[in-house]
């Protein structure tokens, strides 16, 4: 399996790409679709943390995830419909969606300052995962030109998303 190095037990998903073997690369379809996943779970945690936070500065970073998360969505939404490409389920796209679901679990049980503070490591940890994800398998192995672009742009957004979330982490230790 490729595995793609988490940095803090926290991260949502993206620990591995356990779908793709040694050798194999993902098609632009896949690549779609877990890219387009990650994004859906990023926003799902932002919405959750907008429910259950009180903190001002957890808040507007939510709101910043949910915002980004989805707008990136749409172009990649936009982008599939022009290329008339069906993004693929995949094996690593339900491992994603299978872990972030358990993460979501875990956040919802807490409250306060508890969960204000495991929100943002896991944000933190999430989007270094989602970055070197994108950075090591996702952008070098699409070969659509656009949506290369489209997910070196969205790897330049998520990399000022884990400087903020390292932030907001920070403040709340």
């Amino acid at each position: 399996m490729r595995l793609v190095a988490t940095a803090a037990g926290f991260a949502l998903v993206l620990t591995s790409i356990p779908a793709l073997a040694e050798d194999a690369k993902p098609n632009d379809a896949q690549i779609a679709h877990i890219a387009y996943t990650a994004g859906v779970i990023d926003i799902k945690a932002g919405q959750l943390a907008l429910q259950k936070s009180k903190n001002k500065e957890v808040r507007d970073f939510a709101e910043n995830m949910v915002h980004d998360h989805t707008a990136v969505n749409d172009q990649a939404l936009a982008l599939v419909k022009k290329l008339n490409v069906t993004p693929e389920d995949n094996d690593t796209s339900k491992a994603l969606a299978k872990q972030a679901a358990a993460k979501h679990a875990e956040l919802e049980k807490l409250s306060g300052a508890n969960f204000d503070k495991a929100y943002a490591d896991n944000e933190v940890a999430y989007h270094k995962t989602v970055d070197g994800a994108l950075e090591t398998i996702l952008i070098p192995d699409a070969t659509n030109a656009e949506l290369k672009d489209l997910l070196k742009t969205g790897l330049k957004i998520f990399q000022g998303h884990e400087m903020h979330a390292e932030h907001v982490a920070q403040s709340l230790k």
